[in-house]
């Protein structure tokens, strides 16, 4: 599959920056200090959603001052897409995390149906509890599930198309240094 690079940069120079670095770095911080406060006595294994969650995950651990486990699970709906489909487990968490709380790491929670596929499969697997952060949560109406909410939400949203900070637009730009909206989308 060939990709316009041209189309690729234009997006980013027409994009409108909703959030940049400060702003984001500043909202890691506040959940950083809300997940320490709740979870640092919970012994918790963390799931870093991919390949959306690695860059916001990447960002908020450091930030944790408390022993936990850490790996990572694979899920998606996009498959590079601008459009989700089907949910599609390419890895499922390989750290045993029964009769433990699970934190789940992602990077937006958009309509919420990969998040409450990962924790019903959490919840089935046998985990005491799962909590879930977010980095950016989007205002709108077509939630999975009415009351599905993220324990931990750094950012809220319009209801629009973006990318950066682990945000991909067709498998680009998740290293924007700010989150971005694509014109038009």
């Amino acid at each position: 599959m060939s990709v316009d690079l041209a189309h690729i940069r234009q997006v980013m120079a027409e994009a409108d920056c909703l959030f940049n670095h400060a702003e984001v770095e500043a909202a890691i911080d506040r959940v950083a200090t809300a997940i320490n406060d709740e979870l640092a006595e919970r012994n918790p294994v963390v799931f870093c959603v991919m390949n959306g969650g690695l860059v916001f995950a990447g960002k908020l651990l450091p930030l944790l001052g408390f022993p936990l486990e850490l790996s990572y699970l694979h899920a998606t709906r996009y498959r590079n897409e601008t459009r989700g489909g089907d949910l599609f487990w390419k890895a499922k968490p390989e750290i045993a995390f029964i009769d433990r709380d699970v934190l789940i790491v992602d990077d937006i929670l958009d309509e919420g149906h990969t998040l409450a596929a990962i924790i019903d499969f959490c919840r089935h697997e046998g985990a005491t509890a799962v909590h879930t952060a977010v980095l950016v949560d989007k205002r709108h109406q077509r939630k999975a599930s009415p009351g599905l909410k993220a324990d931990y939400v750094g950012l809220s949203c319009e209801d629009r198309y973006i990318f950066g900070y682990g945000m991909d637009y067709k498998g680009y730009w998740r290293n924007a240094a700010g989150i971005y909206a694509v014109k038009g989308l």
